[in-house]
């Protein structure tokens, strides 16, 4: 691993038990609460009650005091799936978010989201093959329903019903969804934000500097990241190599499949000239003067070009120490992100699109990246998703979280993340961080807020996610394109193929 990996390891735990001693000075002792909250609801044993000083009879007692007691978990059964739709951003993918909800016939539900940009359909498609079943067989379920995920988007169906399982999980016994998980090893989650917006072409440097202190000293993110991309210098004259004869360089609509968007950075034949990359590290050096030495600064989207190109990008922004230089080159293409990999010496990291554990051990495997950076709605929901951190943990790779949608699966991340060791950062991306009504679109159910100064809050007092909706608030962001509540679904009720995948 490289020396800049892990000092950012390091100095995410100092970060985090920082933070957890703040709490303590405080007076919120997080070990006194979360041995309240074990004492209250943690499924006991011998071992438990001489803890504790109780007979068996008290800890049973004890321990199931806070169960709902209109749940019984073994005679649970999934009896309805129905969502809604919210407009979250301004962006081709995350201008679309869906929550689902998984209703039971016992009165608990539990929620769920898909990945930013997805389909709903992908999550209707799935409820014929859930009706009737136990939700607390959340890895039973998922095999069932693993067939109908995939790379990027067509896997939100999938991770959005694994992540509403494990929330109705949690509430059926009363435990927060990390418990369930083999517990935590944090009780903050760090958070890394985007630099202010900004015109990356005419940057306006002292309106820049004053909007980064509000991030860094006001919203306290102690990890910002950055679009270093080829659009700070392609339109100037002699900068790039083909950017003008590319068709749809400039166009965004990622429906036109022989544009640049949708050309596999390999086959642009696009180059970098020196001009270009000058104009790039005076823009970076500009970032990194005003942000600090002190934060680490990733760096995303830097272009569609092959691997001699993210080489030389690479080393012209060697000194400005990036703490990651993501998606160089699309995932899948492993060997010339190893290529990448071994041939400079700043961390990269790729895993957003990825679905399951298979491609992200194989990265791992290879070591082709520093750093994998699954996105929980579509790397397979909650338990993938730790399944895969601890894979590569490992390996000696450590993880990111990406994130772009509501506070649902954002509480979804934050669990994961609690119970996963090699964790660094978890994503906020602007339309969360800057938009004031973001947090309100859901209620904590304990004492604790969403999130504090950078570091989001582990739920130590909430069963399942530790969230519910904010009816009111959600209904005033409902997408244009289809404003129902949790309407029925029952078209999606019948099961209509044969799903085994052998014979």
């Amino acid at each position: 691993m490289k020396n800049l990996t892990q000092k950012l390891n390091k100095e995410t735990k100092d970060l985090e038990n920082h933070r957890s001693n703040q709490n303590v000075s405080t007076g919120n002792p997080p070990n006194n609460q979360r041995r309240d909250f074990v004492k209250k609801v943690a499924l006991g044993g011998m071992s438990l009650s001489a803890m504790y000083g109780m007979s068996m009879e008290d800890t049973i007692a004890q321990s199931t005091s806070k169960v709902n007691l209109y749940s019984n978990p073994s005679e649970l059964r999934i009896t309805d799936l129905r969502y809604t739709t919210l407009d979250n951003g301004t962006s081709y993918t995350n201008a679309r978010n869906v929550i689902i909800r998984i209703d039971t016939n016992q009165g608990i539900y539990g929620l769920g989201e898909l990945r930013d940009g997805a389909d709903p359909r992908y999550g209707l498609f799935l409820k014929s093959r859930l009706l009737g079943l136990n939700p607390c067989n959340v890895e039973m379920i998922f095999k069932i329903i693993k067939q109908f995920g995939g790379h990027g988007r067509k896997a939100g169906g999938v991770s959005g019903v694994e992540m509403a399982l494990w929330d109705l999980v949690g509430k059926a016994y009363n435990v927060p969804v990390w418990q369930l998980l083999g517990g935590k090893y944090r009780e903050k989650v760090r958070l890394y934000a985007y630099v202010p917006a900004h015109d990356p072409t005419n940057m306006d440097v002292e309106k820049f500097k004053k909007d980064c202190k509000v991030r860094i000293e006001e919203q306290g993110f102690t990890w910002l990241k950055m679009h270093p991309g080829i659009q700070v210098y392609a339109d100037v004259p002699g900068a790039t190599v083909n950017t003008k004869y590319i068709p749809g360089f400039k166009d965004r609509n990622l429906d036109n499949y022989i544009s640049y968007q949708n050309t596999r950075h390999a086959l642009t034949s696009i180059m970098v000239t020196d001009k270009g990359l000058d104009i790039l590290k005076n823009y970076v050096s500009t970032i990194r003067d005003i942000v600090g030495y002190d934060i680490p600064l990733s760096g995303d989207h830097f272009g569609h070009f092959d691997v001699n190109e993210c080489i030389r990008v690479a080393n012209a922004l060697e000194s400005y120490r990036l703490a990651s230089m993501e998606d160089m080159v699309p995932w899948d293409s492993m060997d010339q992100l190893k290529m990448i990999t071994d041939s400079i010496n700043s961390p990269t990291i790729t895993g957003e699109d990825i679905f399951g554990k298979e491609s992200f051990a194989k990265l791992c495997d290879m070591h082709a990246v520093d750093i994998v950076h699954p996105d929980m709605g579509t790397s397979g929901g909650i338990l993938e998703t730790k399944k895969i951190g601890d894979y590569a943990e490992e390996r000696d790779v450590s993880m990111k979280m990406h994130f772009a949608g509501t506070p649902i699966s954002f509480m979804a991340n934050v669990h994961c993340a609690a119970a996963t060791q090699n964790f660094l950062a978890l994503e906020m991306p602007v339309q969360c961080v800057d938009n004031p009504w973001w947090p309100k679109l859901v209620k904590m159910v304990g004492k604790q807020e969403l999130y504090t100064k950078g570091f989001a809050n582990v739920p130590s007092d909430a069963p399942g996610l530790g969230v519910e909706l904010n009816e009111d608030e959600i209904k005033k962001h409902l997408h244009d394109e289809d404003k129902s509540y949790f309407a029925p679904t029952p078209k999606w009720n019948e099961k209509r193929s044969h799903d085994r995948l052998w014979s």
